[in-house]
């Protein structure tokens, strides 16, 4: 494999890469359902994680199998919302090194977030995390109603990025930095695998250390 060429910029998925939200998703989803009495099963951090990467609307669709598109359509609606009021509640857990790793990095590089998460959850996570000051842009589905691919490479454009590495957790980060050319840095430590990537981090602190040397 051809050396990696240093990045200009760092383009991160936020769940499975930054933090993790499946326990307080999983309360909210079994709120839903127990507001609208909808048989199935308790929904438990595992099932969320499972789902985790795609459009909000896919996770609910591949989450819920055998419920009728009425109410596929309450759950995409109400889930949204309702994660929004259990993360505030109950927060989420940023992985280690994230905090310290962020603050490092950008002293060095512009960082940026895509995700296909739903409207207002970036913002919630910049929040809710203290990092907002880390992050020059960032784009979502939600925002967008657009594919990751799409986010991806609309950001890189807006921001005139030439060097951009995409940092990510699942194979459809992968996926996204494939169909925009720039190399794809797997977080080993999230929820998804991948079969191949330009650089694989098991630890978040080890891309701090390869882009900031002591």
């Amino acid at each position: 494999m051809p050396p990696l060429p240093p990045p200009d910029s760092l383009i991160f998925d936020l769940d499975g890469t930054l933090w993790d939200t499946c326990p307080a998703c999983a309360l909210a989803w079994n709120t839903v359902l127990r507001r609208h009495a909808i048989a199935f099963r308790e929904i438990t951090a595992q099932d969320v994680r499972n789902v985790a990467g795609r459009p909000h609307d896919a996770c609910i669709r591949d989450t819920f199998t055998g419920l009728s598109e009425a109410e596929h359509d309450l759950l995409i609606d109400e889930t949204m919302r309702e994660d929004s009021r259990a993360i505030e509640l109950h927060g989420g857990s940023v992985y280690p090194g994230v905090d310290a790793g962020l603050r490092a990095l950008a002293r060095s590089y512009p960082l940026f977030i895509v995700s296909n998460c739903q409207a207002g959850y970036i913002e919630l996570f910049l929040r809710k995390s203290g990092l907002a000051a880390q992050f020059r842009d960032f784009e979502c589905w939600g925002n967008t109603g657009r594919p990751k691919p799409d986010n991806l490479r609309d950001l890189i454009a807006r921001n005139a990025l030439a060097r951009p590495w995409f940092v990510g957790d699942a194979s459809g980060d992968l996926q996204a930095a494939e169909a925009c050319q720039v190399p794809f840095v797997h977080a080993a430590y999230g929820f998804g695998r991948v079969e191949r990537a330009a650089l694989r981090v098991q630890r978040f602190d080890e891309l701090v250390q390869r882009l900031c040397p002591a």
